[in-house]
Order: C-alpha cells, then structure tokens, then sequence
C-alpha cells in the first residue's frame, strides 16, 4: 500500500499505475494499429481509399472532441469508475471491430473506441501527475510517455506482421483478452485518486467545442483527398475557427469554465505546450510519410516499412523512463535543448533520401530522430503540468492533448498537400508514356522524390521553430530560484 485515495484510504499505487499503464497502451495503440492495413480493408468490404481513411479520420475527430470534455469528467466522476466505464467502451467497441460483418459495422466500433481513448488517454497523464510529488513527477511521466508514445511508434510495425501472417480482425482480436483483464482487474486495483464535485456541464461549451474542434479536424483530414481549394474544406476550417474562437470566448467569461483556459497565464505551462505539439507534429508527419515512401518508391512490404521504424520505436521505448528520470534532475530545458537538435539533425537527411538510399542508414536516423523526440515530450509536458496548480491538473492535461491532437492533423493535412502537390508539378508530360517511357518512369519517380524532398523539408522547418521555442523554458535553476513549480 503506497498512498491514499481521494477518501483517505490505502491503495496499492503499483498495481493502480500498472492497470493504467496496460490498459492506456491497449487503447492508444489503436490511433495507429490500421496504419499497413489499409489495402486489405479495402479489398475485403470493397471500398475506396477516402472511405477507407475514415477508420483513422472519424478515430480521430472523435477521439479530438471527448478530450476536452475528459477535464470536466475527471473533476466530477470517480477515477474508478470513470476508467472503468471508458475501458469498457472501449473493450466493446473493439470486439464489434473483431466481428464487424461489413464496413459500416467496423467504421461505428472505430467511433466506439475512439470514446474510450478520449478519456483514458489524458486520465493517465492527469492521474500520474496527482498521485506524485513534483519532484517526482518526472519518472512518472516517463512511463506515461513509454505508453503515449511507444504505443503509436510501435502500430505500423505490429499492424504490417499481422496482416502479413494472419487477418486483419487479428489486429482487434489480439487485443480483446488483455483489455478483459485490465477491465477485471480495475474493479480492484483502480482507485478515485482524483478528489471531485459536482458541476454541471455546460451544455453550450459542450456543443460549441464539438462543433468546433469536430469542424477544424474535419477539415485538416481532408486536405489530403480534396485539396486546399475545395469548397467543403474551407467550409469546415472556417466553421471550426468561428465555433472554437465562440468557445473560448464562452470560457474566459464564465465563472467555472468548461475548459480552464487560463492555463495559458502561465508561460512556462504555455511553451511546453507549444512544444509538445510542435513535437508531435514532427513525429507524427514523418511517422505517415516514410512508410509510403519504402512502400510506394522503394518498392517495400507493409511489414519491411514497419520494420525501418521499429528501432525508432524501441528507442523511444527505452528513453521514456530514463528521460523522465533525467528532468528530475537535470529539469527540462537542457533535455528539451538537446533534444530538439538530435531531432532537426536527424530530420535533415531526408530531405536528400534516393530511392537507393541504404535502409539501415534510413533507421538509424529514424531512431536518432525518436531519441530526441523522446527527450522532449514528457520531459516538456511535466514542466508544464508542474508550473500550474493542483486544481488545474486535469484542465491543463486537456488543453495540451487538445492542442496535440489538433497540430496532428494540421500537419497531416500540411505535409500530404505539399507531397502531392510538389509531385503533380514535377511529373513529366505524359506524352512520354509513349515516344520515352523509360525516360518517363525515372523522371517520374524522380517527380515522386521530390515532393517527399519537400514534405520532409517541411519537417525540418517544424523542428528549427520547436528548438528555438526550447530556449525559452526554464532551467532548473530558475525554477528552485522561484521556489519550485506548484
């Protein structure tokens, strides 16, 4: 028994952070689990690329509009219930996906699990963050950090093995018995850590933040499909600013607020959020854009392009913990410093990648890019968390993975319009089909390079402004200086 519970009483805090753990890496794993699986959905239900990328797109968009409102839940639910009831959602929308007869039924049980990792996912971080001092907030973040970002590191990789040797309900089946467990084993081990009142939700938020957020992710995942001048993306984009901008005008006037917005009072909370989105832009980017690269130019299986990236996976793995170990000592402007150049020197050579390139050489700075990336993200995310008070836990952990998921799909959005529309500029006529077609295939394969060559130059642009930010934070220094964050 390591602690006591929001009634007072021991709890097992080992047991409570391991359910957390597993039961956390089960639901984020599936953001990416879909990611090699693609083709084959579409040969099974008979369906078309764009309806396809609705399984990760409508996951998405779900998942972006419940993590706002997971601030407000965790103040007023019980923690053991609340992690219950989201795992349970979950758990059930993944055995719907397991036996999903036809497209529709498996895209409802993606909207389905979608619910359950809105909550579980920023509940782990707030629940790590109030059950730890902050002086030792660091290492516990580090493993919230080996789930957050192992998890969808490691998705592409797991996902191109089975479909490769199994089915693609293996994918959803694999995962069913772990989650039973965890579900089962949650109604002894998971605790309400988190003290709570009641509040009524603001049902105008409610609406306004849905409406918003839902419009402006909307928009962002279908630049890819219909490009920056098509009407219905604009519309979206446009709606989603009108009602976001609505939303936090409606926040900063009331007197308790759906969504704490003044979380932002606070610089050093305000950087690290920047960041971490920053961040998770450039890993994510990069995490969509190589495998079609091995795929598409190199010729790769789905599996061989999810083997390039498992080192970097691994590494991302294995620094989590030791890295939130270092901000406990060390604080996060140095991690976050260094952290930021081994990304940006790691980013930059892709942007010179052939189709010859040596996929070892491709892995080995695809793992030095995660090193850094791993340096940064939960180190930045505590520093942030620690500069706000108690009270503020669960509304900063909402805003900052609001903000994630949102730079998410920007630079979804930013890198697939810059990728396609550098490389339908380069092409060669295509009256060389037939007087060159050899000329034509090098030319057009060098056309394809180049606009892989500008998405990743886009890449390095998001890692110079992420390392410029770095400076700003504060060292340990200043920190114990002001006496410590709250």
């Amino acid at each position: 028994m390591d602690g006591l519970d929001a009634k007072g009483k021991p709890y097992n805090r080992p047991m409570l952070i391991a359910i957390l753990l597993v039961g956390t890496f089960c639901t984020v794993l599936n953001q990416t689990i879909l990611a090699t699986a693609f083709p084959t959905l579409m040969n099974e239900f008979d369906v078309t690329t764009s309806t396809v990328q609705w399984l990760t797109t409508g996951f998405m968009l779900v998942n972006g509009i419940l993590i706002p409102v997971s601030a407000w839940l965790s103040s007023r639910v019980n923690t053991k219930w609340l992690y219950i009831g989201a795992i349970g959602i979950f758990e059930l929308g993944t055995v719907l996906a397991f036996i999903a007869p036809n497209f529709g039924v498996l895209l409802t049980a993606r909207l389905v699990q979608a619910v359950g990792v809105g909550v579980t996912m920023p509940l782990l971080q707030t629940i790590m963050l109030s059950i730890f001092p902050p002086e030792k907030r660091g290492a516990s973040m580090g493993l919230a950090g080996l789930v957050i970002g192992l998890a969808p590191a490691i998705g592409p990789t797991l996902s191109g093995w089975v479909i490769d040797n199994a089915s693609w309900r293996d994918l959803f089946g694999m995962i069913i018995p772990l989650v039973g467990i965890v579900f089962v084993a949650s109604f002894w081990f998971m605790k309400p850590v988190i003290k709570t009142h009641k509040s009524k939700i603001d049902v105008l938020s409610l609406i306004l933040s849905t409406i918003g957020f839902g419009g402006l992710l909307y928009g962002f995942s279908t630049v890819g499909d219909n490009g920056w001048g098509s009407t219905s993306v604009l519309s979206f984009l446009v709606v989603g600013v009108i009602f976001i901008g609505l939303f936090i005008w409606r926040q900063l006037t009331m007197e308790n607020p759906f969504l704490e917005l003044r979380v932002f009072a606070s610089q050093e909370y305000t950087i690290a959020a920047v960041l971490s989105s920053i961040v998770n832009m450039a890993m994510i980017g990069v995490e969509m854009i190589l495998p079609m690269y091995l795929q598409i130019v190199r010729g790769d299986s789905a599996f061989e392009s999810g083997l390039t990236l498992l080192a970097g996976a691994l590494m991302m793995g294995i620094m989590s913990p030791l890295t939130g170990r270092l901000f406990d000592i060390y604080g996060a402007k140095k991690l976050a410093t260094g952290g930021m150049f081994l990304l940006t020197l790691g980013t930059i050579p892709f942007i010179f990648l052939t189709k010859d390139t040596p996929t070892l050489y491709i892995t080995v700075m695809y793992a030095v890019r995660m090193f850094g990336i791993s340096m940064v993200m939960m180190p930045t995310t505590t520093s942030g968390m620690n500069a706000l008070p108690a009270n503020l836990m669960g509304h900063g952990t909402a805003v900052n993975n609001t903000a994630r998921q949102i730079a998410s799909s920007i630079v979804t959005a930013v890198m697939i319009s810059v990728l396609t529309n550098v490389t339908t500029a380069a092409l060669p006529a295509k009256s060389m089909l037939k007087s060159a077609p050899l000329d034509y295939k090098t030319k057009a394969i060098d056309a394809t390079l180049s606009g892989y060559h500008a998405a990743f130059i886009i890449a390095v642009g998001f890692c110079v402004v992420g390392l410029g930010f770095s400076f700003f934070l504060k060292s340990k220094q200043q920190v114990l200086k002001n006496g410590g964050n709250k």
